[in-house]
């Protein structure tokens, strides 16, 4: 069985050839299994307080928006800030954050940026405590390759309790 894929670009679908087990497979199956190899990556060093390497999966002129934000922080360094400020408030207070990310979707565009989509939960563990969501919402980055590496030149995240 064939079963259909997306096209370059979303759009439309496409038949995939048959690969083991009768799956479909295609070029598009390869760059959205990189796109997750890519954000599991990038949400565990996160996660772990690996701010620096976490950063480092921006470009240098990358911006990161959110609802949640006053105003967008532009550059690497700037970001990376940002989110140093966030882990040490979650040391303070001995929380572990964690991101969980799904219902992904990749589309490649025509210039040769990468479309990525994902549902996101944020999940929090006080010390000695019960895990919990905090959040939930979207993310929708541009992606872009560089040195062979992928990296987010553009993030908009935007929490579902906050208006958009």
């Amino acid at each position: 069985m064939t079963l259909p894929q997306r096209v370059s670009g979303g759009t439309g679908v496409s038949e995939g050839a048959d690969g083991p087990n009768g799956t479909a497979v295609s070029g598009d199956t390869a760059l959205y299994q990189e796109v997750q190899q890519f954000y599991a990556r990038q949400m565990q060093l996160l996660d772990e307080g690996v701010v620096e390497g976490w950063a480092g999966t921006f470009t240098e002129d990358g911006v990161f928006t959110a609802n949640a934000h006053p105003a967008p922080q532009r550059g690497r360094s700037t970001i990376e800030e940002g989110a140093r400020k966030t882990a040490a408030q979650l040391e303070a207070r001995e929380v572990r954050r964690r991101h969980w990310l799904g219902m992904l979707t990749v589309d490649e565009r025509q210039d040769g940026t990468i479309a990525a989509r994902t549902y996101a939960l944020v999940l929090e563990t006080p010390k000695g405590g019960q895990a919990g969501v905090l959040l939930s919402c979207t993310c929708d980055d541009v992606l872009v390759r560089q040195g062979g590496e992928l990296l987010v030149q553009h993030r908009s995240v935007h929490r579902d309790d906050l208006p958009a």
